[in-house]
């Protein structure tokens, strides 16, 4: 039994059932027990490894298709490279290393929007030079900007809503005795799913992230007024539909009532909500990584930095270029959509 897991059952008997949005907030980001306010989550001794933790290829692919970005729209100034939900700062730092030769990168401000105190620490320390960090995109100032977000949307809390009939019903996580369970409240018509009656049947479930929608929607238009990219890599797909809420812990899945703040909670990215709501930027088509890494040439990448590896330092870095690229591990879990102003040419590697 934990801390939170006291706090959260002594709120749903003074205030009713919580919404799953609700209950993922104060599982991640209670400043007290929520799991990012009290540890560093990644890697082997943590719960979960990310793309840039496997292999540099990744942030440097990534860093430099975005300075092409940048360079095709006349390299505007002053440039800020923003990453949100930054983990130990590798991404940055491969980031900074790749595009520190293209011309007016190098001087270009570090922006990260980091909530957790021990992160912000450890991607201080990653990155070695001078960082600004940020509780939130609007607290970045205005201009153009070069923005990641990798494994940074499928943290954020969603709603999640069951068909029923011409209505809908709310998941929610109530009691059972002292137990934490899933119910759902009573019919409704909420606004937040009005659309999907036509796409969906009686029993279906539907995730919404009004989160995710505002800080996407805050993306679009900082880009469409000021110029830059941004580059969404998550797993998920098109459209949402079914239940995806999953916690991982220690690198296995584990149930996500039990034992609160103690995992890490994700669910699936709706990518059509996000380019819907970052309107009036443009899109680009929604790309596999692998995909979009081997168009980048992540191959001839690999092969150059294999020339002085051997044994099980070579062993290690093939096995990193199949997990990123492969259809059946990362290269086709994960997805990567581009943000761009209205016109402008895509960044490498994504279609408009």
């Amino acid at each position: 039994m934990t801390a939170l897991a006291d706090l959260i059952r002594r709120q749903i008997r003074a205030a009713g059932p919580l919404t799953v949005a609700e209950y993922m907030a104060l599982c991640l980001t209670h400043p007290e027990h929520g799991y990012y306010a009290t540890r560093d989550p990644l890697g082997a001794a943590g719960d979960f490894t990310t793309a840039p933790e496997i292999s540099q290829m990744f942030g440097e692919l990534v860093g430099l298709a975005l300075a092409q970005a940048w360079l095709d729209q006349g390299a505007p100034a002053p440039v800020r490279l923003v990453e949100l939900g930054p983990g130990r700062g590798t991404l940055m730092a491969d980031v900074l290393r790749a595009v520190a030769r293209v011309p007016g990168m190098a001087e270009a401000e570090v922006h990260l929007v980091e909530t957790s105190p021990v992160l912000r620490a450890r991607q201080a320390e990653t990155i070695g030079r001078d960082v600004v960090h940020h509780a939130s995109l609007s607290e970045v100032p205005k201009g153009p900007m070069l923005l990641i977000a990798n494994e940074f949307f499928d943290a954020l809390p969603v709603r999640q809503f069951t068909r029923d009939g011409a209505g809908w019903r709310e998941r929610v996580v109530g009691l059972e005795g002292d137990a934490l369970a899933f119910g759902l409240t009573d019919p409704m018509p909420p606004d937040a799913v009005a659309d999907r009656l036509d796409d969906t049947t009686d029993g279906d479930l539907v995730e919404v992230s009004t989160v995710a929608s505002a800080v996407a929607g805050e993306i679009g238009a900082r880009i469409a007024a000021d110029g830059g990219a941004a580059l969404i890599v998550d797993y998920g797909d098109w459209r949402s539909l079914g239940d995806t809420l999953q916690a991982v812990r220690g690198h296995a899945n584990a149930d996500p009532l039990d034992a609160p703040g103690t995992a890490d909670l994700t669910c699936h990215v709706d990518f059509e909500t996000l380019a819907r709501a970052a309107r009036p930027a443009a899109h680009t088509r929604l790309t596999t990584q692998g995909v979009l890494l081997e168009r980048l040439g992540i191959t001839a990448r690999a092969e150059a930095l294999a020339r002085g590896l051997s044994g099980d330092a070579l062993e290690s870095h093939v096995a990193a270029h199949r997990r990123l690229t492969h259809p059946d591990a990362m290269g086709g879990l994960f997805k990567v959509l581009g943000i761009v102003p209205e016109g402008a040419a895509p960044p490498p590697g994504l279609a408009p």
